[in-house]
């Protein structure tokens, strides 16, 4: 997973579909991060702070007995016990430092679950930066705890109220928030998604998720690698991350989206949000509501490099329904003690479902674990009881 062509493309998807306010600033953002990600000074900051202050690198646990019920060899890369509960700090603090040598003072940022926003505040927090997040009103009822640590964290958490009133409207609010404050303020977009450079750079970000796993791994097993590489896909920051480990290994690569926001599956090309991909909508090309009990992963669309991976058949893209994410969410909990978010139970509930079919007997799978689940403890209490 090299850099994208001419124009920020990945085959025929990607490019920066903007208005003409947010040209220069795309090209400035792209810019900033060619030269940061050039200078050995950068990724030294960089990466003492994801290793002092992040937690760097994140252990890969081996579930022996989830492993025994199932009949694979499951191993979870476990980005839950990164500082903030998820991967998104990986991203987060990069972007963060980026803000900083472009001279602004701001951050905006959009988000789903949350985390990406607590991540952004908690960035901002530690940099001296000032926060703003934008969050869906369905989202922000969801996902309470999480707007209590934006706030705690001096974050400005704004209520979004328009369209479906989830992710991708926080996102159209944001951007349109960066249009009006481009001169003192970046936007931290928080996935693989967006105008180019966001989906390259954000999965550069991310990478370090997929590095670690490989070499952790091939530590573990002898210099092997595993047989299948799983991760959940929203807009897909942290199977980007862990794809870009083993995209030139023979590990099969399987990204698992929500049943409701199928945009491989569903989706046909189209533009949102500054890029071309594949989409949720209509015979007039109007946007699809997505649906998910994973707030992260409620998004008609996907990231334009996922969407060239599936169309070169790299990577694969299943789909897992809710029932079955509660029953991954509840079984990795009793089983090993880890009570993971609902959008990592997605990945796990396609293994758990395939183990014995599509992923054969014996096979060595590895899932990316890309949050915690203590956000949606409660969302789950009210849909399943107690146990």
């Amino acid at each position: 997973m090299g850099a994208p062509g001419p124009g920020g493309r990945f085959g025929e998807f990607g490019g920066r579909f903007v208005p003409e306010s947010l040209v220069a600033a795309c090209a400035e953002v792209e810019e900033a991060f060619k030269e940061a990600w050039d200078d050995p000074l950068f990724h030294r900051e960089l990466d003492g702070i994801l290793a002092d202050y992040g937690g760097r690198p994140t252990p890969l646990t081996e579930c022996h007995r989830l492993s025994v019920k199932l009949g694979v060899n499951v191993l979870l890369k476990r980005e839950d016990l990164a500082h903030t509960g998820s991967h998104k700090l990986n991203n987060v603090i990069g972007q963060a430092l980026l803000t900083k040598r472009m001279g602004k003072q701001r951050m905006i940022a959009e988000t789903g679950a949350g985390q990406h926003g607590v991540a952004t505040a908690t960035a901002a927090a530690l940099m001296g930066l000032e926060c703003a997040v934008f969050m869906g009103d369905v989202d922000m009822k969801r996902q309470e705890l999480n707007v209590y640590r934006m706030e705690l964290l001096g974050a400005e958490v704004h209520r979004v109220s328009s369209g479906s009133r989830t992710l991708k409207d926080a996102v159209n609010e944001a951007m349109r928030e960066w249009v009006a404050s481009v001169g003192t303020t970046h936007y931290c977009l928080g996935s693989v998604m967006g105008p180019h450079p966001f989906p390259y750079m954000v999965r550069e970000l991310q990478r370090v998720v997929g590095d670690e796993s490989r070499e952790q791994y091939r530590r573990l097993r002898g210099g092997a690698d595993p047989d299948v590489v799983v991760a959940c896909v929203g807009g897909g920051s942290n199977a980007a991350g862990t794809f870009a480990g083993f995209v030139e290994t023979d590990a099969r690569l399987v990204g698992v989206e929500a049943a409701g926001g199928a945009a491989i599956a569903r989706g046909i090309p189209g533009v949102l949000h500054g890029m071309h991909s594949r989409l949720l909508q209509d015979e007039e090309g109007q946007i699809l509501e997505a649906h998910s009990i994973s707030a992260g992963l409620d998004y008609p669309g996907i990231g334009p490099e996922h969407a060239h991976l599936a169309a070169m058949g790299r990577a694969t893209y299943e789909q897992a329904d809710d029932g079955e994410v509660l029953s991954a969410f509840r079984l990795l909990a009793e089983y090993e003690g880890i009570i993971p978010a609902l959008e990592s139970a997605h990945a796990l509930a396609w293994v758990v479902r395939e183990a014995g079919r599509a992923i054969p007997a014996g096979s060595s799978v590895l899932v990316t674990l890309s949050g915690r689940g203590d956000k949606d403890v409660a969302q789950v209490r009210a849909l399943i009881g107690g146990a």
